[in-house]
């Protein structure tokens, strides 16, 4: 196993985890807004830095 596949694997537990901690403590609204924001900001900072 190569450390690239170990570093995506251990990425998508933590984002697992992260959203199993929000809905714990009721801030999974919070969660869904800011993950969107982030995605849009990458898209464009994607677009101006291409």
């Amino acid at each position: 196993m190569r450390i690239n596949n170990i570093r995506k694997i251990l990425y998508k537990v933590s984002k697992i985890l992260g959203d199993v901690n929000a809905v714990k403590k009721g801030t999974v609204g919070k969660r869904i807004g800011r993950r969107a924001a982030g995605k849009g900001t990458g898209k464009i900072l994607r677009k101006l830095f291409k």
